[in-house]
């Protein structure tokens, strides 16, 4: 199995929650693995944040205080640019089938353990490494 470190283009990894604290375990559990975490707290500011870093992946919880992210995913995979990044979604409550249908990546429910999303985001990169063209 590849680790984060072999996975060159999976370097950039967008955090989008609004609690603080858990953003900072997320970026150092991530970091960790050799992954550049990059936090934006704020839903409305997905799209654009994620035309400037080009992320490989999208980390972002279902519900913030500003508004749930479900309509963020629509917005993303509607985007010519940025619709192959995968997204995957948390929650503290399965909303995986909501998520699915406005087409998130993967779901992971909350509260994970820190080997099952780098377990999942290796997974991701391997799905992206593995698509054609």
């Amino acid at each position: 199995m590849q680790t984060a470190m072999e996975i060159r283009h999976m370097d950039k990894i967008l955090i989008v929650d609004d609690d603080q604290v858990f953003c900072g375990l997320l970026k150092t559990v991530l970091e960790f693995e050799g992954y550049e975490a990059i936090v934006e707290p704020d839903p409305e500011a997905v799209v654009s944040k994620a035309r400037e870093v080009q992320p490989a992946l999208i980390l972002m919880d279902v519900h913030s205080e500003k508004r749930d992210t479900l309509g963020v995913v629509r917005e993303l995979k509607a985007d010519e640019a940025l619709r192959n990044i995968p997204v995957v979604m948390t929650s503290g409550m399965d909303r995986s089938p909501e998520c699915e249908k406005v087409g998130a990546d993967a779901f992971i429910l909350k509260p994970f353990r820190p080997d099952e999303l780098t377990r999942l985001v290796a997974a991701m990169a391997q799905k992206q490494t593995t698509k054609p063209g």
